[in-house]
């Protein structure tokens, strides 16, 4: 059986009656070729981290559309995101920036997600990380 839709893209999963999710979906399905990334975190070519929670989102998500693109998959692949912070009252003050830059590199896909609080990243100056699974049509 395929679930995948009329355009190749992942089907959202939403079970009849529950509420709709904003800026995420209850589940995915496709079928494909799967892309997976370890954790991203929002360091440049260079290696450097900004400070600030929002450009190292930004720079995060910039680099998990590299990754993909490496691995021949777009953002409208992605089925799973897994966010890793290490302050989600920080998270949470911060929804609409982080609306406003999800759009504008990942366009209003919006795969399954999970956010987990931490005690710390690996690198000490993250703020945030993130895994990404995207599956390509065949």
């Amino acid at each position: 059986m395929s679930f995948q839709s009329d355009n190749d893209r992942p089907r959202i999963l939403q079970p009849s009656g529950w509420p709709l999710p904003k800026g995420y979906a209850n589940g995915m399905a496709a079928d494909g070729r799967i892309v997976v990334t370890g954790g991203v975190i929002g360091w440049d070519t260079a290696g450097d981290l900004p400070e600030s929670f929002i450009a190292q989102v930004r720079q995060a998500l910039s680099n998990i559309a590299a990754i993909l693109a490496e691995g021949g998959a777009r953002p409208e692949h992605l089925v799973r995101l897994t966010w890793y912070v290490i302050d989600m009252d920080e998270y949470l003050a911060n929804l609409k920036a982080l609306g406003r830059i999800y759009r504008e590199l990942f366009g209003a896909h919006y795969p399954a997600m999970a956010l987990v609080q931490v005690v710390r990243l690996v690198e000490k100056a993250a703020r945030v990380e993130i895994e990404a699974t995207a599956v390509v049509p065949r």
